[in-house]
């Protein structure tokens, strides 16, 4: 592995797996991030860049690969048992022509203040809004989603605009 960049701004000690795949990864975790027994793979001519205050409650799954990026902008707030993978990590293709169905390398960005609900999956190319929230369970695919919106169900549809949450579990 060569010209691999690594960041680190928190301590990153609890989380279970933080692997560097190849040439020319980009790694970065700033200041305030909390990933306890998650798993962090970063492929060759990739990148992972979590700004800054990213609280995953537990077992966060992060796989940026195949030239692929995951952006997270300060203040996250993910449930256990996310997901965010740029793509299948396997080829689909047309039986006929051999041409590739699925994505590849796909580019996942999270505005600031984005709460993802537990076992919630992002993969492909997503953009989520500033202020918005993904419910639980839901699938969010090749989508782009504005600022303060709720995304439920599979697929990820916009339930709700006008939301912004709080950390704060008050009445």
């Amino acid at each position: 592995m060569s010209n691999a960049l690594v960041v680190l701004a928190s301590d990153i000690e609890d989380a279970t797996w933080v692997r560097l795949h190849g040439d020319d990864a980009t790694f970065f975790v700033g200041p305030g991030c909390l990933l306890p027994q998650s798993e962090i793979h970063c492929h060759a001519g990739s990148a992972i860049v979590l700004t800054e205050q990213v609280t995953c409650t537990c077992r966060g799954q992060l796989d940026a690969r195949n030239g692929g990026r995951i952006v997270a902008h300060p203040d996250q707030l993910w449930a256990s048992d996310v997901l965010l993978a740029t793509d299948d990590m396997h080829r689909l293709q047309d039986a006929e022509t051999g041409a590739r169905i699925n994505g590849y390398g796909g580019v996942i960005e999270l505005g600031r203040h984005v709460w993802l609900g537990r076992d919630a999956v992002v993969t492909g190319n997503v953009t989520i809004g500033e202020d918005s929230v993904v419910g639980m369970r839901s699938l969010v695919r090749n989508r782009t989603f504005e600022a303060g919106t709720a995304i439920a169900g599979t697929p990820g549809r916009a339930v709700r605009t006008g939301v912004t949450w709080t950390r704060e579990d008050a009445p």
